[in-house]
């Protein structure tokens, strides 16, 4: 389950183009596969300033608590703030109403510097 059209990291995040110049991000299939039932995330304010592969924020399951980075560096434009209520919808919809957050990239270009779904499924196959 690594859709086409979305770039991805290797610590497990995916990247989709938002709106207005801003990226969406998640985290992957596989990692939340990895992490179990989810029951607590904590993400940055909007405007907060986030650079690539520095963490910013957590993400609590009932296994672990593990880091999210942040895939390319910029500002928060949005935070899905459903999480807080519901963070078990990462576990059933990851790609979808799971996403984290938006960021408005510092350099639009770095998202093609991220790996391409083929790239991330040989990273996972591994």
């Amino acid at each position: 389950m690594i859709p086409e059209d979305l770039r991805y990291t290797a610590e497990h995040e995916w990247v989709a183009d938002g709106d207005g110049g801003a990226v969406r991000v998640g985290i992957t299939h596989f990692a939340q596969d990895a992490l179990g039932d989810i029951v607590f995330v904590q993400l940055p304010d909007e405007g907060a300033v986030v650079a690539a592969g520095e963490p910013l924020g957590e993400i609590e399951s009932t296994k672990s608590v593990s880091e999210i980075y942040a895939p390319i560096s910029g500002t928060v434009a949005a935070r899905n703030e459903a999480l807080g209520d519901t963070p078990e919808v990462i576990n059933t919809d990851p790609y979808g109403a799971g996403w984290l957050l938006e960021i408005t990239p510092d350099d639009p270009a770095a998202v093609e510097g991220l790996l391409t779904a083929g790239a991330y499924r040989e990273l996972t196959e591994s």
